[in-house]
This record gives C-alpha cells, structure tokens and sequence, in this order.
C-alpha cells in the first residue's frame, strides 16, 4: 500500500513539473520558426481554386453510392446538382438519359461547367439564398448536393431551396465529409487536428456534420424517410457521410 501510495505521488509530481513547465514556457512566451514550405492555399490562387478546368472526375469513391441512390429514376427524369462546381458530377451523369441541371455560386465555376457540360443547363446563383427564374419552372425528381453543405454559412437555405424544386416523393442526395466519434477520437490522438480542421484553407470547411446533425436538418425542413450511409475508407472511419430525404408526396 505504501509502495502504491509513493508511486501515485511520484507520478502526480511529474505531472505537476509537466504541466508547470508549460504554463511557464507560455507565461514568458516561446519563440517560434517558420515552417519549411509555405502553408497550401495562402489567398493568392485562383477563386475556388477546386474550380479550375481539370480532367472531368468527381470524386470517384462516392459515386458507387450516388448510383445505388439514383438507380430508379426513369429514362427523362431532372436532376439538379446544388453546388455543382465545375461540371464534374453531372459529367460522370451526361448519359443516364437524364434532364441535367446545376447551379453555382461562382461565376469561373458556371463558365467552366457550362464548358464541360453544355448539355445541361447551368444557373449562376447562391444555393442557399431564395431561388427564382427559370430553376424554378418544373420540379426535379432528384436534387444532389455533393461536398458543399460544409462550406455554407446558412446551411438550412441550401436544404430548404433542395425540398422546394422537387417533386412530391423526389428525392435530396447530401454527402459531405464524415464526422462521427471514432473518427474524431482517431483524428485527436493522432494529433491531425490542424491538417483535417485547417483554418488556412480559404472558402474551406465551415461546419462539421454528423449522422445526427445532418439528419435533424432534413426533418427540421420537411423530409421525411431520411436514410444514411457511408462512402470510402472503412465502416465509421468513411470519408463522406452519404444522407438521403424525401420530399413528402402530400
């Protein structure tokens, strides 16, 4: 008992010398160097610089998802991609027999989609703000919104203009990066914060979603029969998280 008693203190002094030592080091202030290389993304590329032309992929790991969730949408069904960049996505779609239609903020990312998609029509206007015009002439059967809703600062706009262009019973596809427990855990003991959190990487991530947060939005709006599931790497280590709602058919 003695032995335990000597051993717990010894490890709390340590501790203490520890955690002392650090509050002095950041009392006086600790003097730093630069970083070897210049920290990615500094401002000085181009606007929405994952805009720029580049050969047509999307990312590859979701789209086995993206086609299981659109397998049963018939032959001339329209399909609106909220947030579709440059083109990218609704490329890898351009011979379903669909009705392809995107929307985007940007005006570099507009021209360079209606350059590389120019069967679709292609809407220059902000996914989240009140839509009007021609988007809104004849309702969707399917409205895709892939990697964007975590770049939005009103993320229920985005969600809500999504339950307003569709069908009755159509369908909203959200993916966007993944954040579950097991993940956070792993990302936090391998000390990956900064490079998966990067505040240096401008017009990046601004919310973190989760199965529960996400899936609140779409019923907080209006969905109903919300469903999820996950795209790359293993079970609860995915990538994306992969959330699907519909619009209610009365």
């Amino acid at each position: 008992m003695k032995n335990l008693v000597i051993s717990i203190a010894a490890v709390l002094l340590v501790l203490a010398v520890v955690l002392g030592g650090y509050a002095y080091r950041g009392a006086r202030g600790v003097s730093l160097s630069p970083p070897p290389e210049p920290t990615k993304n500094t401002g000085e590329q181009e606007e929405y610089s994952w805009l720029n032309p580049k050969p047509i992929t999307a990312h590859e790991y979701i789209l086995p998802v993206l086609d299981r969730y659109l397998a049963d949408l018939p032959e001339g069904a329209r399909v609106l991609d909220l947030g579709c960049g440059n083109g990218a996505l609704l490329a890898t779609l351009r011979d379903r027999g669909w009705e392809l239609h995107g929307l985007e903020i940007s005006e570099s990312g507009v021209k360079i989609a209606r350059k590389n998609v120019p069967e679709a029509q292609i809407y220059l206007a902000d996914a989240t703000a009140p839509l009007e015009g021609p988007i809104l002439d004849q309702p969707y059967d399917a409205v895709i919104s892939t990697e964007v809703i975590e770049h939005v600062f009103l993320p229920r706009g985005l969600v809500r203009n999504a339950l307003s262009v569709l069908k009755p019973g159509g369908k909203l596809i959200l993916t966007t990066p993944y954040h579950g427990y097991v993940k956070n855990i792993l990302v936090a003991v391998t000390g990956a914060h900064d490079a998966h959190y990067d505040p240096l990487y401008d017009y990046g991530h601004i919310k973190f979603w989760s199965v529960d947060t996400l899936s609140r939005l779409l019923w907080e709006v209006g969905f109903e029969n919300v469903e999820y599931t996950g795209a790359g790497r293993l079970p609860y280590l995915w990538k994306s998280l992969v959330m699907v709602g519909h619009r209610p058919r009365t």
